[in-house]
């Protein structure tokens, strides 16, 4: 009577049929299904003429068409390919065995390294905190950087973006804060750039030691916009995880410009009018979603400290990604053209930047000593094409006249070399003898 129960209970699990549907169309990065009930977000299977299958997801749908995006390259399909949705996916599973290990979007292994192992479950979509249970930020964070520690000083849990142009340093700035930064784990999340970069990363700005605490999810220019969009939000899950372990978090982000062009990739794709530069009004909405998930959470021992590089198009600061950034992020740190090419690195424009939470973890001595650093740059810049002319005569204002002199000092102090260490203690003390 048992075996009879457990046949009738196996028989029950067996489905009478398998949802099946066909595919109608394909017109650039788009996928047109018919014939199955799917959901958006859901993953699917469609079958090519040398009989594989291609994964893809439900980007959207429109009355009885449902709109696929392939995660690879689509080649070999054919008008009337079998459909099939997956099943649930099984959620990631995570833990201490992900560090020193380098994924795609999707959280599979590429460094052939063997499987993840892991003992929590990672979502694909980062959590979302309370505002009001969110830890505030009251603690400095060491990112190595001179000119940062001491004139822009950063916060744990404090998101932040590299913004300039192309070829500028940004990449070698990030690496930099990638060694030197004081933080229990390191997610780097490589998005939309050139693949050369991504062993140049590892080897040269990671390290061996590095990459012990460090998880690297990466999705290079070739990848589909899904792809880039999915490791984007991969990495933030990543991070978030690591953070409510109680572990302090430095996220980085390379690049926050990319992740937008696929976002409006897909946008564009599907239908959605371009807006401003051609970027579509959903983009604008999903950036500060994806940066709200960054920060701290409720665990009163971990952070999470996000730094965001943001590609100014043509040096313009007013380009609208960098735009909306500026407005959704905790700080902006703005690196000039001009200042590379005057052998300046880190290239940072001190004037043109902030940081939002930079009061709330230094003294008192420290934030007099920064305000008066800039108020002698903003005072020496006013002279300093007159210096070269002849036409600066000296002893006229005896505040000038400290401001051009101490100019050179200052300018060796902001400087750094990109093997040089800069511990914020020692960063602090320096510009406070330096203005003393």
């Amino acid at each position: 009577m048992i075996a009879d129960a457990l046949r009738k209970l196996e028989l029950d699990d067996v489905p009478l049929a398998t949802p099946t549907g066909r595919l109608v169309g394909a017109s650039g990065l788009l996928l047109e299904a018919a014939g199955c009930k799917l959901h958006t977000g859901q993953r699917c299977q469609i079958e090519t003429v040398e009989g594989d299958w291609l994964d893809a997801q439900v980007v959207g749908f429109r009355e009885k068409l449902s709109f696929l995006m392939p995660f690879k390259k689509a080649t070999g399909l054919t008008t009337g390919a079998r459909v099939l949705p997956s099943p649930d996916k099984v959620s990631l599973q995570i833990g201490k065995g992900w560090l020193g290990r380098m994924v795609n979007g999707l959280g599979e292994p590429i460094d052939g390294l063997g499987k993840l192992e892991g003992e929590h479950p990672l979502e694909s979509q980062p959590p979302r905190i309370n505002p009001l249970k969110k830890k505030p930020v009251t603690e400095a964070l060491d990112v190595g950087v001179r000119a940062i520690n001491s004139m822009l000083t950063l916060g744990k849990g404090q998101r932040v973006g590299l913004m300039a142009g192309s070829g500028v340093g940004k990449s070698v700035l990030l690496g930099l804060i990638t060694r030197q930064t004081v933080a229990d784990v390191v997610v780097v999340g490589l998005i939309g750039e050139r693949s050369r970069e991504v062993r140049e990363f590892v080897e040269m700005s990671l390290g061996p030691e590095g990459l012990r605490k460090a998880v690297l999810v990466i999705a290079p220019a070739d990848e589909s916009p899904l792809m880039r969009i999915m490791a984007t939000e991969l990495c933030h899950s990543i991070a978030a995880h690591f953070r409510d372990q109680g572990k302090n978090v430095l996220l980085l982000v390379d690049s926050l410009t990319r992740y937008a062009m696929a976002l409006r990739e897909v946008a564009l794709a599907l239908g959605e009018p371009p807006a401003t530069k051609g970027y579509p009004p959903s983009v604008f909405s999903n950036l500060p979603q994806l940066v709200e998930s960054a920060g701290n959470g409720e665990n009163p021992y971990g952070s999470m400290s996000a730094i965001y590089t943001v590609l100014a198009e043509g040096d313009d600061q007013q380009d609208p990604v960098v735009d909306t950034a500026r407005a959704i992020l905790d700080g902006h740190i703005v690196l000039t053209r001009e200042l590379a090419e005057r052998g300046h690195y880190p290239a940072i424009n001190i004037a043109a930047s902030i940081s939002r939470c930079m009061n709330h973890v230094i003294t008192r001595e420290h934030m007099l000593a920064a305000r008066a650093l800039k108020a002698s740059m903003a005072r020496h810049e006013r002279v300093r094409d007159l210096i070269p002319l002849g036409a600066y005569v000296p002893g006229a204002d005896p505040v000038t006249d400290k401001a051009v002199n101490l100019h050179p000092h200052i300018e060796e102090f902001l400087c750094q070399g990109t093997k040089e260490a800069a511990p914020y203690g020692a960063c602090v003390e320096q510009l406070e003898r330096l203005m003393s």
